[in-house]
């Protein structure tokens, strides 16, 4: 797919308050940790994560959405009143219905002509939520869309530390380990034509890949309420995503770059998911992409599902590591398996 009138217009974000380091959570873990015999400093080895924050109990996913909206708008200069897409792509949401989009559209003041509405699809959430926006604009139904989203760690951490406390179980750890990667925290992506506002980033283009196939390796419900009597478990074959999330990747990226209207040697830079130490040095191995080109945040705010890459390119940005004129790969991947790469024109 390839877009000619398509802009990032801005991102905005905003971050959890509380830190939770590693070291905090295998204090949790005592008892597993004595009856394994693990050392500490296991979780930032295997990991590379140092630390990950979370929301004050009771926190409601469309407050932090809506206040990384209102970043993005107030960056842009943007009115609220005239955005004519909002979609709310996070894997947590605050209820079954209505949608939380709603929620964050009343407390940003969108106008009564948008389309509101949620979308999900594990970590990739928002990048689907980018390439709707974006077709819709390219088509000309709308000039400008929001993508937001808010991620929730806290109770699935809690919950699965004692899952792992009570069972004190190898087997266990191994398929809940991935759970304490977790962090939280809020995006909002302002997409815009050209004609609205073409100060931001172009939007290139993109590829999807799946492989379906794989869609047990990692799995968190019940998300949805049904039945509530059902526990909350969400386990994961990290070694199993690892290895068939790699083969998917490199064949997205040898499709990115025979649709991208660039050369060779490009991208300049690349922004990935933030899963861990061993994923980015894995993933970055096999697509032949050298450390440097890109940027990282998961050892100071760990997985924050689909808030993780947009996120991170705002901080790449504000730090200067996204320049104008690079040409920027967004690498998404997320459990089903879904991987989606898009191209920007910073």
């Amino acid at each position: 797919m390839q877009f000619s009138s398509v802009y990032i217009d801005a991102i905005g974000y905003e971050l959890a308050p509380n830190v939770l380091t590693s070291e905090d959570i295998e204090n949790r873990l005592a008892p597993l940790y004595q009856a394994l015999h693990f050392q500490k400093g296991q979780l930032e080895m295997i990991t590379g994560i140092r630390e990950r924050r979370y929301w004050e109990p009771g926190f409601h996913m469309y407050e932090g959405a809506g206040r990384a909206a209102r970043k993005a708008l107030q960056s842009s200069a943007f009115p609220p009143e005239q955005v004519d897409m909002l979609i709310y792509a996070g894997v947590c949401r605050d209820q079954l219905e209505p949608a939380t989009a709603c929620a964050v559209a009343h407390s940003i003041g969108v106008g009564p002509h948008a389309l509101v509405h949620d979308i999900s699809n594990a970590c990739l959430g928002v990048l689907n939520g980018m390439i709707q926006v974006a077709s819709a604009i390219e088509l000309g139904h709308i000039r400008a869309g929001l993508v937001v989203s808010c991620e929730s760690s806290r109770q699935i951490m809690d919950i699965s530390i004692q899952r792992m406390i009570d069972s004190r179980d190898m087997a266990v750890f191994r398929n809940t380990v991935a759970t304490l990667t977790g962090g939280s925290g809020a995006v909002a992506v302002l997409l815009t034509h050209a004609d609205v506002s073409a100060r931001g980033h172009r939007l290139v283009g993109g590829v999807v890949r799946n492989a379906v196939q794989h869609h047990r390796l990692c799995c968190w419900g019940p998300d949805t309420g049904i039945s509530a009597t059902l526990p909350m478990v969400m386990e994961t074959d990290a070694a199993g995503v690892l290895q068939h999330g790699v083969v998917l990747g490199a064949e997205t990226f040898r499709n990115f770059r025979a649709e991208m209207p660039w050369t060779a040697d490009k991208p300049d830079k690349i922004i990935c998911h933030q899963v861990g130490a061993t994923h980015q040095k894995t993933i970055l191995d096999a697509l032949g992409i050298a450390v440097e080109k890109d940027f990282v945040t998961y050892p100071y705010l760990g997985n924050m599902g689909t808030v993780s890459l947009p996120l991170t390119a705002a901080i790449a940005d504000e730090r200067g590591f996204l320049k104008k004129d690079d040409c920027v790969g967004f690498f998404g991947i997320g459990s089903g398996l879904n991987c989606m790469l898009l191209g920007m024109e910073w």
